[in-house]
């Protein structure tokens, strides 16, 4: 397996604002407020496809932004919602909220799809507002912001072939003269850390992904060594070539080895004990390796006579070609379904998250002359709310009142003329009056 990320900007569109208009018409009595709402702001939504097996996509493009609905109209007509926007990704992608490091999605199937973006909501307009006491108010409000994020997204492409053995027994070196993967090689146990993954072209129109996985020991099945990150990968493969030192050059037996590592497999996943396997017989151009492959065939055929030897040396490519050749007939005959049995560890991991009540707590202080409000609630309002009104002044003021932010500044010291800001927008401080 292969990890590949990408660290993208995604945002919902913005709500369309609402309107504020009247009808007009010669035979329409008594029209009153006729202003629609906006449309809703497209959701950002990723979608899998089985035909992409990269994110290359994501080098070059990093921002994500839908589009915002449309503005209300006159005649009580809505604005049209956004359209969403639908962004490709491959199979195998897990979805990680940057900030919070939240696993969103683990995508898996063709066509499933998550949003990652929500739009925002379109902003009513004043025919929403019109009560018994004011039939015609002269009040919209803004279409709410979409939700914007960075996400990070990881790439787990599962290999079709993984090569699987004790340390040091030439699985790396079989990779780099396979394929254009370039492993770093040593004459010393465990220098495969971490999965190399190479493209093997088979020369016959054919190709297929080989991943050179880290070297497995006895117990690893309980976590032991590489343990349970080994056997993860192996998970994620079709077929496993199992490379064998029939030379025993660390001067092990190659029967032993290989009964252990099949022991291993089947002690984690019985499953794996299922899939198909072919056993490269490597180390051949060494002393001792053409006896030891006669008693290994005689040991193996005992307990599995169907499986297949190969004979061959990574350092002479002896063989090599035919183990490739017979490694693209078995994905042939393999339907190209990748298995994905840690799935299930991500999709059951759930969020919980608790509501938080509004808060409606505010602060007072002074800067020079001018009194400074600070409110999320009130901020909040305004934001929404289209200032350019007498209405929305008016909406203003009994929020205010029933806050008790009014008299708050009264014993403050505030009176006729005093200057009041909230955010971004400033008035005067009016003494007995039922408005600002």
């Amino acid at each position: 397996m292969f990890v590949d990320k990408a660290k993208i900007f995604v945002k919902g569109g913005d709500g369309g604002d609402g309107l504020i208009a009247f009808r007009r018409e010669k035979y329409v009595p008594n029209g009153g407020p006729a202003g629609g709402d906006g449309g809703n702001g497209g959701d950002v939504i990723f979608r899998v496809d089985e035909g992409l097996r990269t994110l290359m996509d994501f080098r070059y493009q990093r921002h994500f932004k839908a589009q915002r609905g449309v503005k209300g109209r006159n005649k009580s007509q809505h604005g049209a919602n956004a359209e969403h926007m639908i962004v490709r990704i491959p199979p195998g992608t897990v979805i990680i909220d940057d900030d919070t490091g939240e696993v969103l999605a683990d995508m898996t199937r063709h066509g499933q799809q998550v949003v990652v973006a929500k739009g925002g909501r379109g902003g009513r307009g004043n025919i929403r507002f019109a009560t018994p006491s004011n039939p015609a108010p002269e009040l919209a409000e803004n279409g709410a912001e979409g939700q914007e994020r960075y996400i990070t997204l990881e790439l787990k492409v599962m290999a079709d072939v993984g090569l699987v053995g004790f340390p040091s027994v030439g699985k790396s070196t079989l990779l780099s003269v396979v394929s254009s993967a370039k492993p770093k090689i040593g004459a010393y146990h465990f220098t495969t850390i971490t999965p190399n993954l190479g493209v093997v072209d088979v020369g016959d129109q054919r190709n297929f992904v080989m991943a050179d996985l880290p070297g497995l020991i006895e117990g690893a099945h309980e976590g032991t060594g590489l343990g349970h990150e080994f056997l993860r990968h192996i998970e994620r493969t079709r077929i496993i070539i199992h490379v064998v030192d029939m030379a025993g050059s660390e001067g092990r037996d190659p029967f032993e080895d290989w009964t252990k590592i099949n022991d291993e497999l089947k002690l984690y996943n019985a499953g794996l004990a299922e899939r198909p396997q072919i056993v490269a017989a490597n180390k051949m151009d060494m002393p001792e390796a053409e006896e030891n492959l006669v008693h290994f065939k005689e040991q193996v055929a005992a307990i599995r006579p169907d499986l297949e030897i190969m004979p061959i040396s990574s350092l002479t490519r002896q063989g090599v070609k035919e183990l490739l050749y017979r490694a693209a007939d078995l994905l042939d005959q393999i339907p190209d379904e990748p298995v994905v049995e840690e799935v299930a560890e991500v999709s059951e991991r759930k969020v919980f998250k608790l509501d938080t009540a509004e808060d409606e707590g505010f602060t007072i202080v002074r800067e020079n002359d001018t009194f400074v409000v600070h409110s999320p609630k009130i901020e909040r309002m305004m934001k929404r709310m289209q200032m350019n009104s007498h209405d929305a002044i008016l909406k203003l003021a009994r929020t205010l009142r029933h806050m008790g932010v009014d008299a708050e500044l009264r014993k403050r010291g505030a009176t006729d003329g005093t200057s009041v800001r909230i955010a971004d927008f400033e008035f005067e401080f009016v003494e007995g009056s039922s408005y600002y």
